[in-house]
C-alpha cells in the first residue's frame, strides 16, 4: 500500500478519498466542486469533505513548517 496505494485492495470510498488528497496536496489550484461530486458519491457527507479537506490541508501545512524550519526527517522515512 504504501508503494502503490492505487493497486491496493482498498473499497472505492477509500480510494475515492485518497484520490482527493492526493490531487489537493499536488496541485491544489487545480480543484473544482467536481472533486467534492466524486466524495459524495461514494456517499461522503459534506462533513467528512470538511475533515478530509482539513485533514490534508494541516498535514500540508505542518510539513512546510518542519521543511522551513530545517527539522530532519524522521530516520523510518525513506528518501
Amino acid at each position: 500500500m504504501e508503494q502503490d496505494w492505487r493497486s491496493a485492495p482498498l473499497s472505492e470510498k477509500r480510494k475515492a478519498m485518497l484520490i482527493y488528497a492526493t490531487k489537493l496536496t499536488h496541485t491544489p489550484s487545480q480543484m473544482t466542486s467536481s472533486d467534492v461530486d466524486q466524495l459524495r458519491a461514494v456517499e461522503f457527507t459534506d462533513r467528512d469533505v470538511l475533515d478530509i479537506a482539513e485533514v490534508t490541508a494541516y498535514y500540508a501545512y505542518a510539513n512546510r513548517i518542519a521543511d522551513g524550519l530545517g527539522v530532519p526527517s524522521e530516520t523510518w522515512i525513506d528518501d
